[in-house]
């Protein structure tokens, strides 16, 4: 992402005339005659590959009545936190995101066989987020869905380090600031000064969709670890610059 907005102010004699003093919207910097600049807003951004996962792993069971319900879920909850742990993963990178034991509405079940509602009269749902490495996402995933968990596959995609390609961004825009600066100076036939003002915003990532793939609990022994990326994560600065004009 790449934008521009340019402000020059200058003398007379550079054929370029500041009326009166005015104040450059949103800055504290004053346009006059006798302050001879070129201001320039810029825009950059850098890519860099996330580093951490966070994996949205869950269940779902049925039961005929609330206990049995009850049982099954537990069950199930205590499975996938302990093969998680068993694996490895810290107990404080495992963070509970809901849970919610129901009794089950007939609409949600009108389209089953009579069998198939008796078995479903009540629901049980859980779900956790687990942090990991971003090499490591496919792995958490794995095991989760090995252990039970049949609601599963979310990952949200992060850093670190927030601030080191934040600050990469506002260096490339500093230096395309800089760059168009001296192309309007060489234009004005004037030289380009020194940087007398620098202000850096930072801008929203832009919105990347997230893996929603539900992993249902395997049917086969064992199956492989699912093919699984970490993605792309865009950081954006705008620098608003003043240089002097010599």
């Amino acid at each position: 992402m790449k934008m521009l907005r340019v402000v020059v102010a200058c003398c007379a004699g550079l054929g370029v005339v500041a009326s009166g003093v005015a104040q450059m919207p949103g800055q504290g910097i004053t346009v006059s005659k006798e302050n001879r600049t070129i201001a320039i807003t810029a825009t950059d951004s850098v890519t860099v590959m996330a580093d951490v996962a966070t994996v949205h792993v869950g269940f779902v069971v049925y039961g005929v009545d609330h206990d049995s319900a009850y049982a099954a879920g537990s069950q199930v909850s205590n499975a996938i936190v302990n093969a998680l742990k068993a694996a490895g993963v810290p107990a404080d990178a495992i963070e509970s995101e809901n849970q919610n034991l129901a009794e089950v509405q007939q609409y949600q079940v009108q389209q089953l066989s009579a069998d198939e509602k008796a078995k479903r009269k009540w629901v049980l749902t859980q779900s956790w987020t687990v942090r990991t490495n971003a090499a490591d996402a496919a792995r958490v995933l794995d095991i989760a869905v090995k252990a039970g968990a049949n609601q599963s596959g979310g990952i949200d995609w992060s850093l670190k380090d927030e601030n080191a390609p934040q600050a990469q961004a506002a260096g490339k825009a500093l230096q395309r600031a800089r760059a168009v600066a001296e192309a309007m100076a060489a234009g004005l036939n004037v030289k380009l000064g020194v940087l007398i003002f620098a202000s850096n915003e930072t801008q929203a990532a832009p919105v990347r969709p997230v893996m929603k793939a539900m992993a249902m609990a395997a049917q086969v022994a064992a199956p492989a670890p699912l093919a699984i990326n970490s993605r792309q994560i865009e950081k954006t600065a705008t620098v608003y610059a003043v240089f002097a004009i010599e």
